[in-house]
């Protein structure tokens, strides 16, 4: 295919992307208002929403003029881009789709099979623990100081801790990418068990913003099991492979080629057809290498 037509059809499959992705950010806006309050329910909000001693709870507020148009606006395009994923998710497929051989394709499904559930689960615990969170955070208030939180800023927190939570969880399926592509084995993978599990939990502790352990082992724990599981999956891949390479190629992969020169031996002469007309002998006199104006007898 010419590159005009690539181009004309990544904009087409990025004009669909957007027509979805602005549907569904319209439809959003009209649910704006139910939106943010799940986005702040984990906030141990004030019963009175006046009065807030200590680091007991809460008061969420709009802190300037145009906060609460901003804020609907972050809101609707998160949910346009979470709600409309498979769309533009599909048409990314489809551009990349034709490039792919078999077996790859093969190996995408199921990329995308496991990454979703595993994202899902991770945002899912994220939302989970964070009043626990939240609770830790505004326990440091002093008493007599009063907690006003912005709204803005507690989406921001919400949807950060979502996406390391998420994001967190597609690290075990990237080691399975890079073993299903021959670049790291799965004994290399255990030998660095020690290293990983230090290395999560260190990643646990900075990558939740709570002072508290149990952000961080509930970031930590799933992870490493996570780990483990992708381990085992890398061994008994080793071992298949090791079993398919015996069998040979599939049908839509090439063969190995040997290019190693060899030597050719003796080159045997071969003797001028007789079918080739005869030569005058004045072109031979001029010039012996020339046949009827041509520089070999071809």
């Amino acid at each position: 295919m010419p590159l005009v037509e690539h181009l004309r059809e990544l904009r087409n499959r990025l004009t669909k992307a957007m027509i979805a992705i602005i549907l569904v950010m319209i439809v959003a806006a009209f649910y704006s208002e139910q939106l943010m309050q799940f986005l702040a329910d984990p906030v141990p909000t004030c019963e009175d929403l006046v009065n807030s001693d200590g680091g007991n709870c809460a008061i969420v507020s709009f802190n300037t003029l145009t906060s609460p148009f901003t804020t609907t606006i972050k809101v609707s395009l998160m949910a346009g881009l979470v709600v409309s994923s498979p769309v533009w998710l599909y048409q990314l497929w489809a551009f990349v789709a034709p490039g792919l051989h078999k077996h790859e394709k093969k190996y995408t499904y199921a990329f995308v099979t496991a990454a979703v559930p595993l994202f899902i689960g991770g945002a899912l615990l994220a939302y989970a623990i964070l009043p626990v969170s939240m609770k830790v955070l505004l326990s440091l208030t002093p008493g007599g100081s009063a907690n006003i939180l912005s709204l803005d800023e507690v989406l921001d927190f919400t949807i950060r801790m979502v996406l390391i939570f998420g994001v967190a969880f597609e690290l075990p399926l990237l080691l399975i990418m890079l073993n299903m592509v021959g670049i790291v084995s799965g004994r290399r993978m255990a030998g660095w068990w020690r290293g990983v599990v230090m290395g999560v939990f260190v990643f646990g502790a900075v990558a939740t913003p709570t002072t508290d352990p149990v952000g961080m082992i509930a970031l930590s724990g799933p992870i490493i099991v996570l780990y483990f599981m992708a381990v085992g999956f890398s061994l008994l891949n080793d071992k298949r492979r090791a079993r398919k390479e015996a069998l040979g190629p599939d049908d839509d992969e090439a063969s190995e080629l040997d290019l190693t020169p060899e030597d050719v031996g003796e080159v045997e002469s071969v003797s001028a057809s007789r079918a080739l007309p005869a030569q005058p002998d004045s072109d031979r006199r001029r010039d012996p290498d020339r046949v009827n104006g041509y520089d070999d007898v071809t």
